[in-house]
């Protein structure tokens, strides 16, 4: 169980606090541990609040994301696409299209799949067509494959060589939390990588939308 961290006062002295959502869904328990890494590199930058939302949950109420600043998008990959859940849960914003309230918010994605490849391109690119029809401003993922530089491959960032988005592996019927080491630093470098990207950019979206603190289940 994890607990929100969204107070009604967004300042932080004479700064603004910026607001990320990692919306997932997670049926094995595999993305939802990579979404707990990806939710550790982004709170390590000061400024940031981030926190995990169920695309379940979510569905049901998706002008939630109003007051967000960034989402990051987390699904398994089946049959080379997000899952159904998810799929629900990005129809669920139609209304919010058509009057374009997430344009000009970040967005990125990670997929997570039990083969090296696994079709999971198609996954993170449904994901992109989904923010680019929103008109939110994708943020990809810039890390260099470490093996290049002689770092073991199992320990390697970006090992799956990615640049669209995160992809992680884990074997098929493997534990929850059964990732090489790569993968979840990997993880926590993008989670970074987003959070820093929000800042730079000054991005700021619906403050006024933000209400108080709430448990996520994850």
């Amino acid at each position: 169980m994890y607990r929100a961290f969204s107070p009604r006062n967004h300042s932080q002295g004479n700064h603004t606090m910026q607001h990320i959502a990692i919306v997932y869904h997670s049926a094995h328990g595999h993305t939802a541990h990579i979404a707990h890494h990806v939710l550790d590199g982004a709170r390590a930058v000061p400024g940031i609040l981030a926190e995990l939302v169920r695309a379940e949950d979510l569905a049901q109420a998706p002008d939630r994301l109003l007051r967000y600043d960034g989402v990051i998008l987390g699904s398994p990959t089946y049959l080379g696409g997000v899952s159904g859940p998810f799929k629900t849960f990005m129809d669920s914003t139609g209304r919010l299209w058509k009057t374009h309230q997430l344009k000009n918010k970040l967005a990125a994605g990670f997929t997570v799949s039990s083969l090296p490849a696994g079709d999971k391109q198609s996954t993170l690119m449904s994901m992109w067509v989904f923010a680019m029809q929103h008109g939110m401003v994708w943020v990809g993922n810039p890390i260099l494959p470490e093996q290049h530089a002689g770092v073991p491959y199992d320990e390697a960032a970006n090992r799956l060589g990615s640049w669209s988005g995160l992809m992680a592996q884990a074997g098929h019927g493997a534990a929850a939390d059964a990732f090489v080491p790569g993968d979840t630093k990997t993880a926590r470098m993008f989670g970074q990588h987003f959070a820093e990207t929000l800042q730079r950019l000054g991005v700021v979206g619906g403050a006024a939308a933000r209400q108080t603190g709430e448990e996520v289940t994850a």
